[in-house]
């Protein structure tokens, strides 16, 4: 299996290691600004194929995917639009491009949650169910990698079972493997529609004080199959990555949420720092503590410094 972003040793700053997310949203036809995101908007499928051809010319050729759908279903089961989206982007591009699609349901479902609920409690074996239909419709399109977001217990394991029964075995899984119940995360649920209803994701995000157990779930993800982890929100999580790439000695990543990206546009707005320098600096720490990949929704902004 192909590694798509392996252990670096270096604390350089490199194009290769930047990921670029996109939110694709049915329901607009054409583009919609995300609020506090700088350059960043939720796109039609009719016109996310030529935003990509532009970030690909400037040297970005990683891409996250938020697919939100136009209707929502309470046991989510139709993907068809994900499909589309996917299948759309790979026809053109192939394998120019790394696309990895987030992979979780809080868009799809009717109260925002990121697993199926039944009354104020996640349903497990429900969510199980809907997140394996979704990870192997986006491989059937074409994705490269599957990137679970959703902090259920035994994701990975379980959809590790079903690519293997579905003849996917070897598809690369990027887990959210520590990922805390943070307040960070605004402008993302108002770009995929996923505030949370009726209760909070307590029961199933980590606890931001918890050290050991967010350095327990990232070992579990990676027992489980996972091929590459990621820390979230990234610069609140930075104490640790060292621990987890020495306990799973796998490629580790950072996710900039949208609050931190929002932060950094924030102080340029308000003529409190530059937004260049303030990004570029903000990448430089995770990379200082060796983070392997970095998911920065300025990966287009700063990649012509680098």
């Amino acid at each position: 299996m192909k590694t798509f972003f392996p252990i670096i040793k270096t604390s350089t700053l490199t194009r290769n290691m930047l990921i670029q997310p996109y939110f694709i949203d049915q329901k607009i036809l054409d583009k919609k600004h995300i609020k506090g995101l700088g350059n960043n908007y939720s796109w039609s499928s009719k016109k996310i194929n030529k935003e990509i051809e532009k970030d690909l010319k400037k040297g970005i050729k990683n891409f996250l995917l938020f697919i939100v759908p136009f209707s929502k279903q309470k046991l989510p089961e139709d993907f068809s639009f994900h499909y589309d989206v996917i299948k759309n982007i790979k026809n053109q591009f192939g394998k120019d491009i790394v696309l990895l699609i987030d992979t979780c349901l809080c868009s799809i479902t009717p109260d925002g949650h990121c697993g199926v609920t039944n009354h104020k409690a996640i349903d497990l074996q429900q969510t199980h169910y809907s997140l394996g239909v979704a990870a192997n419709t986006y491989l059937e399109a074409g994705a490269d990698i599957i990137a679970p977001s959703d902090m259920m217990k035994n994701t990975t394991k379980y959809l590790k079972k079903t690519f293997g029964i579905n003849g996917f075995l070897n598809a690369p899984i990027m887990s959210y493997s520590t990922k805390f119940n943070s307040s960070l995360y605004g402008p993302f649920r108002e770009a995929a529609n996923s505030s949370p209803k009726k209760f909070d994701r307590s029961s199933y995000q980590l606890p931001v004080k918890d050290r050991e157990r967010a350095i327990k779930s990232s070992i579990n993800n990676a027992a489980q199959g996972a091929d590459y982890l990621m820390v979230k929100p990234g610069m609140t999580s930075i104490d640790l990555i060292k621990e987890i790439k020495d306990n799973t000695l796998l490629p580790t990543g950072v996710y900039q949420v949208s609050g931190e990206y929002a932060g950094l546009n924030l102080l340029n707005k308000e003529k409190l720092g530059d937004y260049i320098n303030l990004l570029h600096e903000s990448l430089l720490v995770f990379k200082r503590v060796k983070a392997d990949f970095i998911i920065t929704y300025g990966a287009r902004d700063i990649v012509s410094y680098l």
